[in-house]
């Protein structure tokens, strides 16, 4: 469905610079674009009018990092710590997906997201062995109607050789800009720290073709201060480059990164569960860096942005008490509000990706709705504190409606236009192979792995054998 759409009578959280909360009014979507939001308002003839009254308007959310292509395996690594996430598929497996496994991952979790009100995605493809895989990732993104950034990577090969390459040239040029089809482009890869910054060629590669990077920082035992330094003095450290979790650094790159206007993203569930460090928004708040949010992989944890907020607003407030009770005080009044973290999975999203005409609900801005409301669970009402009801009390079951630059994508609570079927037997496929490759006891090892008796990994890179002091204490 496209064409003039009204959403009438809700509560509309606008997120604008005012962060105005309007009660009972529309919001009038003409083509991909907002051109009206008050009450009553008069619409052109043949509008499609959806009921809003007793639900929440907002802005689409936006995830800055998420590896789509491992949807297939949703829950296989539960139990899972880091060491295990990258045994699993730095060094042993990873390298068995194929180009029709990276499609079927790339698809399903472009689904889930727009299932859940994520509307822009930033798909942290780090499995791209080949540019065939490449081409399979982005043909998958290009047939679900959501917004999509495909941050191209390789985890089996350096930087410096997959980004060297003419066919990763070639896909550049076939795939992005104008006629590419991709909504956004980014290169992401890792910066291990080694002195002789062997990424150093793939930054230049990044700024010749002027793309951001997205990095994973701040990552216990694989990606730390070092790093940041190397990226610092050497010029890479931009206001577009999007550092992810940033949990293990010290203040020193905090600095950096705050002066030279990057951003981090944060995977608050991810960070609590595998091991990158404590879920790093009180730090990023005292240094002032900007935040957005994200939910890493559904190998473990849920795709959807209401429990990346319920669990940062939790991780970080227990932070404080903790803090607070060590020195025999107590925390009166929270620091985080809920209204900062909804800013976080929408606009804070936006400032990342540099789109100034998403993130937010105004006239003249991208047509990005979500609708939620659910008249059918007693979690609906009453609607008190709306910024607290997305926070704390929303799932994605009450996702009602979600427009995409004015397309309705989903009606009523279900997906429009998705072949469900289709997709599950892309995905019944890629199981089916990852367990023939495997083996039925591998497959099962991995899924409930042993506790090693002594650590088994320090660094998953396998083009450097560096360790970093700054993670495994000198």
């Amino acid at each position: 469905m496209s064409g003039s759409i009204v959403l009438r009578g809700g509560t509309v959280l606008t997120l604008d610079d005012a962060r105005r909360v309007l009660t009972g009014e529309d919001v009038l979507v003409e083509g991909d674009r907002i051109t009206a939001i008050g009450p009553a308002l008069e619409v052109p003839a043949g509008t499609t009018e959806i009921d809003a009254s007793g639900g929440i308007v907002m802005p689409g959310m936006i995830d800055t990092h998420r590896h789509l292509w491992q949807t297939a395996m949703r829950g296989y690594g539960a139990d899972w710590t880091l060491t295990q996430y990258f045994v699993w598929y730095y060094l042993e497996w990873g390298k068995v997906f194929r180009p029709e496994d990276i499609y079927a991952g790339n698809l399903l979790g472009a689904w889930e997201a727009l299932e859940a009100g994520v509307t822009t995605t930033v798909d942290w493809s780090h499995g791209l062995q080949t540019t065939r895989h490449a081409d399979a990732a982005a043909d998958a993104l290009e047939a679900v109607p959501g917004r999509f950034v495909l941050a191209y990577g390789n985890i089996q090969d350096a930087p410096a050789n997959w980004t060297g390459t003419g066919e990763f040239r070639d896909f550049v040029s076939r795939r992005t800009g104008g006629d590419g089809g991709l909504e956004d482009f980014q290169l992401a890869f890792d910066v291990t720290g080694d002195p002789a910054f062997p990424e150093k060629p793939a930054f230049e590669v990044a700024r010749d073709l002027g793309v951001p990077v997205t990095t994973h920082a701040g990552v216990w035992g694989a990606t730390g201060d070092d790093g940041i330094r190397l990226m610092y003095d050497h010029g890479f450290m931009t206001p577009e480059t999007i550092y992810v979790h940033g949990a293990s650094l010290s203040a020193d790159s905090y600095h950096r990164i705050a002066a030279t206007g990057g951003s981090v993203s944060v995977s608050t569930e991810s960070e609590q569960s595998a091991g990158q460090g404590y879920p790093p928004t009180w730090a990023l708040r005292q240094y002032g860096i900007p935040v957005s949010l994200s939910m890493d992989t559904s190998v473990w944890w849920s795709g959807d942005l209401f429990s990346a907020m319920r669990a940062t607003l939790g991780a970080d407030r227990s932070r404080e008490h903790l803090e607070a009770h060590a020195k025999g005080e107590t925390v009166t009044h929270a620091a985080l509000r809920a209204e900062q973290v909804v800013e976080w999975a929408t606009r804070g999203g936006a400032a990342a990706l540099g789109r100034s005409d998403l993130g937010s609900l105004e006239v003249g801005k991208k047509a990005d709705v979500v609708l939620l409301k659910n008249d059918d669970s007693p979690v609906s009402f009453p609607l008190l504190n709306p910024y607290g009801h997305v926070a704390f009390q929303a799932q994605r079951a009450d996702v009602h409606t979600v427009l995409v630059g004015g397309r309705v994508v989903k009606r009523d609570g279900k997906l429009a236009g998705v072949d469900l079927p289709a997709v599950r037997r892309h995905v019944e496929g890629t199981v089916e192979h990852l367990r023939a490759q495997l083996g039925e006891e591998a497959w099962q090892q991995g899924m409930n792995p042993d506790v090693p008796e002594a650590k088994i990994l320090d660094n998953p890179y396998t083009y450097t054998d560096y360790q970093s002091d700054t993670t495994h204490g000198g």
